[in-house]
Parts: C-alpha cells; sequence; structure tokens
C-alpha cells in the first residue's frame, strides 16, 4: 500500500469492478479497510493489512496464529470489520513501546484510550485482558489499584462498585460527591446501597463538603435497617456498621430513633446463620456486637457456633474467645468434640491450618481419626465439600505432626483405619501412608500385608534389660516432662517465628519422642535368657569361643552374649555383630570370615564351653515386675485407645552393634519372657 492513494486504489477497485472481479458494493468497504490498515476477522481476530494486490485482487494480512496470510478482496470486504488506526489494537501493534510509556505515566489517558475503543465502555476483565501482559508486563494489581484511585478523583469515569459491571467514559465531567450520591439512590435493595456506602467511606477525603453527601445516605441507610433487621440481620448489620463509620466520619451527633447493633440480636437471630451471611471482613464485628447484647452467655453461644460454622469463622470465634481469656474454655469444648468425633470437618480445617502452639495438648492422632470419621460422615450426608482431605494430602508436615508422639499401638489402629477408609482415593493413600512409615518404619510390615517372622525377638540378658528400663524410665519420667517446662518457658517469650530457644526444645522433643518409641520397641521385643546349659558342640549364645587370628596367629577369646551385652574390652560380644552372626552354629575347627570396619578377618575355631555369666546375673522378670511407666496421654480429657505401648524400630546400643531386621512384636503384649538357650539359636 506504500505510495498508493486512496484515489488511485479507488481507481484501481473501479477497474476490478468493470472487469467483473470485484461487486461494486465493495469498493467503499475496502477503501476504509484500506484507510485504517487494521481489521478484525470474526474467527482469526485482529490483523494488520500489510499489502494491497490490485492485479490478483487480494490482500496480504497479519494475523496473531495466520501471518502472511492471503485474501480474496470481495472476501475481505464481507468479512472484515476494519479497525481506526487510533484504536487500542491498533496502538500496540504500531506503537506498543508508546503504550507502554503511557501506562506508566498517565493511567487515565490510558483507561480512556481503552474505553474510547470500546464505545466509551469497558469491564475490568476486558481492560485486564487487552493490557496484560503486552502493555502491562507485570504487577497489574498494584498498577490497576493506582489507576482507580485516579479514576474515582476524575469526573468523566464512573466506577461501579461490581466488578462484573463496565467502566464509561463520558463526556461531561460530573463531580465525585454528586456521582457517588447518584450511584446510591439507583442502588437497589439494602446489600447495595450498602456496598456504595462502603465507596463513600473510601472517597470521602476527596469530596470538599462530606455532610452534604453523608446527611441523605445516613437518613436511607436508617429506613432500610428498619426494614431488614429481622428478616435479613446479616444485611442490617452492615449497613449499621457502615452508617455508624460515616456518622463518626462527619461527627454528625447520635439519632436516638436509629437502631444500634444490639438490637439486631433477638433470642430468634442465630449467630451461626448471621455469620455464615456476612463477609468474612465484617465477622469481627459481628461477634462483637454479639458479646455486647448478650453480655451473660456469650462466650457459651460462641463456643457452640464453632462447630457449625466454614473454618474462616472458626478462627474469628476462637481469636474473640481468646483474647477475652477463655482459651481453656474454648481447649475443653474442642478436646470433647474430638474425643466423641463430633467435630465437623470445618472445624478440623481451621484446626489443622492454626495448628498453634497453644494447642499443642489437643493436637495428636485422635485429631486425624476425628478427621477421617468428619469426611466419612460428610460423605454419607452428600457434602460435596473436599477442602479438608484436599488440605490433609497437600500439607506434607500435618499427618507427622499429629502422630509425632503416639505409642507404635495407636499408629498401628490408626493406619489400619487409614487403609480402610474411603474418603481418600489409592494415590493419596499410598502418600498418606508413607508418611506414616517414614515416622515408624516398623507399621512398614502391617500396610505391607508381610507376617512377623518368630525369630525377630531380642535374645538379651537380665542385666542388659535393667540398664534399659532404668534409661525409658528416666526418659519418660525425668527428661520429657523437663523439656516439657523448657517449652512453656521458652513459649512464654513470645514471637515463636523468631524464638530461638522455643525451636530448639522443640527439636529436643523430637529426638527424646524418637528414642522413646526405639525403646518401647526394643523392651517390648526382649526376651530374657541367663546364659545357662548352652549347646557347646557348636557356637552358640552362652558359648566362651577361643579362636586364632589366621592373619597374626595371635589367640583371642570372646563370649557370644546377648543382644546389648557387648564389650570388646572385656572379650564380650552381641550374636548381633558380623563376628556374632558369623561364629553361630560353626564347629571347633572351622574357618570364618567376617567384614569389620571395612577390613576382612579370618579365624579358626579352637575351642568351645559354657560361659559363666557371673558379670550378667541379675533376677529375671517375672509377674510381679515394675512394668514400663505409660506413655503420656496426648489430649488429657480423653481416654487412651491402648493398653500398652508398642513402638518403633530397635536400635542396639553399642556402637559396633549393627542395627537387627524387622522385629516381630508377640501378640501377648508382654515387655519380656525368660528363654532357653537351646531355643535362642540363630542360623550363621
Amino acid at each position: 500500500m506504500a505510495g498508493e492513494t486512496l484515489v488511485d486504489l479507488r481507481e484501481a477497485f473501479e477497474k476490478l469492478v468493470a472487469a467483473g472481479k470485484l461487486g461494486r458494493q465493495h469498493v467503499e468497504a475496502l477503501l476504509e479497510l484500506t484507510s485504517s490498515g487494521f481489521c478484525s476477522h470474526r474467527n482469526w481476530g485482529f490483523g494488520r493489512i500489510t499489502s494491497v494486490d490490485t492485479v490478483f485482487a487480494r490482500f496480504t494480512i497479519d494475523f496473531p496464529n495466520r501471518p502472511g496470510h492471503a485474501m480474496d478482496l470481495g472476501f475481505a470486504a464481507e468479512s472484515l470489520k476494519p479497525i481506526p488506526r487510533d484504536h487500542i489494537l491498533a496502538r500496540k501493534s504500531s506503537d506498543l513501546e508508546g503504550l507502554r510509556q503511557l501506562a506508566a505515566m498517565n493511567h487515565l489517558e490510558l483507561i480512556k484510550l481503552v474505553l474510547k475503543s470500546y464505545q466509551g465502555r469497558a469491564t475490568l476483565d476486558q481492560i485486564q485482558h487487552i493490557l496484560v501482559p503486552d502493555v502491562i508486563p507485570q504487577d497489574w494489581r498494584k498498577w490497576w489499584e493506582n489507576a482507580k484511585h485516579e479514576l474515582k478523583k476524575d469526573g468523566h469515569f464512573v466506577v461501579p462498585t461490581k466488578k462484573t459491571e463496565p467502566i464509561t467514559y463520558q463526556q461531561t465531567e460530573v463531580p465525585l460527591d454528586q456521582r457517588l450520591l447518584s450511584e446510591f439512590n439507583n442502588s437497589k435493595g439494602l446489600k447495595a446501597k450498602v456496598a456504595v456506602a462502603i465507596e463513600v467511606q473510601k472517597n470521602l477525603e476527596d469530596v470538599d463538603d462530606k455532610a452534604v453527601l453523608v446527611g441523605p445516605i445516613l437518613a436511607a441507610l436508617n429506613a432500610d435497617i428498619h426494614t431488614h433487621q429481622r428478616t435479613q440481620p446479616a444485611v442490617a448489620l452492615e449497613a449499621i456498621f457502615v452508617r455508624d463509620d460515616l456518622a463518626a466520619t462527619i461527627g454528625a451527633p447520635p439519632d436516638p430513633t436509629a437502631l444500634s447493633a444490639s438490637s439486631v440480636w433477638t433470642p430468634e437471630t442465630r449467630l451461626a446463620e448471621v455469620l455464615a451471611a456476612a463477609p468474612v471482613a465484617k465477622h469481627r464485628r459481628i461477634l462483637e456486637s454479639f458479646k455486647a447484647a448478650h453480655a451473660g452467655d456469650w462466650d457459651e453461644a460462641v463456643l457452640a457456633t464453632l462447630n457449625d460454622t466454614p473454618s474462616k469463622v472458626c478462627g474469628e470465634c476462637a481469636h474473640l474467645l481468646i483474647h477475652e481469656g477463655k482459651l481453656d474454655a474454648l481447649k475443653q469444648r474442642l478436646a470433647i468434640w474430638i474425643s466423641q468425633h463430633k467435630a465437623s470437618s470445618e472445624l478440623l480445617l481451621w484446626l489443622a491450618k492454626e495448628r498453634s502452639d497453644s494447642y499443642a495438648d489437643i493436637l495428636g492422632p485422635e485429631v486425624f481419626r476425628a478427621m477421617m470419621t468428619a469426611m466419612e460422615r460428610d460423605e454419607f450426608n452428600e457434602k460435596r465439600s473436599n477442602r479438608l482431605r484436599d488440605f490433609i494430602v497437600d500439607d506434607q508436615e500435618l499427618l507427622v505432626e499429629l502422630i509425632g508422639v503416639a505409642d507404635l499401638d495407636v499408629i498401628k489402629d490408626l493406619t489400619r483405619a487409614l487403609q480402610l477408609s474411603t474418603v481418600f482415593d489409592d494415590m493419596d493413600k499410598r502418600s498418606l501412608l508413607a508418611r506414616i512409615v517414614k515416622s515408624y518404619p516398623a507399621v512398614q510390615s502391617l500396610i505391607s500385608g508381610e507376617q512377623n517372622k518368630p525369630d525377630d525377638s531380642l535374645i538379651v540378658s537380665g542385666k542388659s534389660l535393667e540398664r534399659r528400663r532404668g534409661e525409658y524410665n528416666e526418659l519418660v519420667h525425668q527428661k520429657i516432662p523437663a523439656n516439657s517446662k523448657e517449652i512453656a518457658i521458652a513459649r512464654s517469650y513470645g514471637d515463636l517465628r523468631e524464638n530461638h530457644e522455643y525451636k530448639a526444645a522443640k527439636e529436643m522433643q523430637k529426638l527424646l519422642m524418637r528414642r522413646k518409641v526405639e525403646l518401647e520397641l526394643q523392651l517390648l521385643q526382649a526376651r530374657v535368657t541367663d546364659f545357662t546349659n548352652p549347646r557347646t558342640d557348636v557356637v552358640s549364645l552362652g558359648t566362651r569361643v577361643r579362636l586364632t587370628d589366621l592373619d597374626t596367629q595371635h589367640p583371642e577369646t570372646y563370649c557370644i552374649l546377648g543382644a546389648w551385652d557387648t564389650d570388646p574390652d572385656r572379650g564380650l560380644i552381641s550374636y548381633l555383630t558380623p563376628m556374632g552372626r558369623s561364629l553361630l552354629n560353626r564347629l571347633v575347627g572351622d574357618t570364618v570370615e567376617y567384614e569389620s570396619d571395612g577390613h576382612r578377618k579370618r579365624y579358626r575355631i579352637d575351642a568351645i564351653e559354657a560361659y559363666v555369666p557371673t558379670e550378667l546375673a541379675a533376677p529375671l522378670p517375672d509377674a510381679g515386675s515394675a512394668p514400663l511407666a505409660s506413655p503420656p496421654t496426648v489430649i488429657p480429657a480423653m481416654p487412651p485407645a491402648h493398653a500398652a505401648p508398642q513402638p518403633p524400630e530397635p536400635q542396639p546400643a553399642p556402637a559396633s552393634a549393627p542395627e537387627p531386621g524387622p522385629l516381630s512384636v508377640p501378640a501377648s503384649g508382654s515387655s519380656s519372657e525368660t528363654v532357653s538357650i537351646a531355643s535362642a539359636q540363630r542360623p550363621p
């Protein structure tokens, strides 16, 4: 099209008409298209006309997904709509950098350009779609907030309260107060008037005569509040709040005939329904007004509301109760609902999100049980919300924290319940079970279906068992309570995010609880022997073995004893060590090899004799032995769901002894029993 004038193009089009290649009705449309140079197709969108060929009667047009597209002139005249050169789309195509500078320097001029391009009106979504990301590549929200503030001050723009309604541009400038009052008067219904009144409150600083604007609005709100206090108490309360804010802004005297927030709360008005119908931003003021209207029993009503409201409302209710010194009552009510499995999924969702240390004595495995019950109840009642389930799956730490201080038998019951649950699909269920196994490896066999093997018990001496029991009791009765006090003291310092003492105490708590679980399982699997009457035809538990180191020809003597009896300096080794495993069941004259610290050791067995267990003498446990210390209850208000502790994977105390494989837990649940040496042999 370069160098050709409209006169030249008209003559060329007329020749095409005369030749029968173009209809006369197409000429004016083609001239308009070539004059603007931009067009729009209903399917292909915006296009830029790059050339016109009057010989072959066709346009060449660049569409977003069809660059260099050739189109017959007659078809173009019928299917294309011309786009003016000052249209926002044309400007984006021809001067994108200029538009970006305009966006940075003059918000109003850019919005005006967009609106004029669309007959003076466009919704916020349309404006954003046009400008982002080409003109405004980032931080649209911040840009729009600044632009909107300027638009409201300018009398040419009308910005509606609803985002779905179009923003309009008008040639005649209307003052801000007149626009606001007109919009308020044209609003239908009290809720719409409240929305405009909130905008009035935001823009009052830009109004010269505030009283002239606010006076009629106050009168109208008072009239509508009277008619809505019974039928729509939530809307009436919103109106009262904005009315009081406006009156305070202009310093208006109190109206004795106006309804107060307290007067809305009649015996028939239910707090939960009002909160559900009101915006989240108004919940705190609604609760404060309810408290003022029910000075004697407000706390009980708020507590009852907790289990019947969305999770966001639960947060505001809890905040009010805590602020008024009702934390203990709140925790007690939560503990009852959790223990009785009556807590709603929304309440439990709030508790899971909150998870602050204030609720540490409530948060435990029973909470997860209550969650599964609540979700199953919702499923039965055909409630479609999956928010609690999704949060449990998405939050990688929630389940781990809830089961962090539980005993193994509780974890096993919880694992079985999770396996049978219908609220999680198979993939989510596997993910949750994997988190349990990571914290409690001992439940792996329960999940995989493997049966515990009878030889997975630990053969120990009476003296070593007493040492382990002493360590466990010291842990439960001294170290863990002392750590709990440290946590409480550190918590009192405030700001847990920067409280290093608190973080250190919580880390120590994890270590102590992990060790507690390890000791519980080890004690549960312990089987006591006195090492009398061992077999001496082969190396067995309770035998003294005389060896010759084949590399040095040096004679050595070792006693093969229990899992916790290793003392290399005294020649005592556990049957679970590499050396102990290699010697078991071998004969005199056999050569044995094993690897120790990366080196191969070779020994010849010279003699086998019975070991005299004087050093390990200790009274064997009987029915009158002191039981293990009972594990602390996670939620004091709830009865424990188990009879005896049953903890995770064992870890032998001596550094030289390797960790045994998965060990079976006896069905009897007894902490120990006496075994004979003859029945305690293991294969090499």
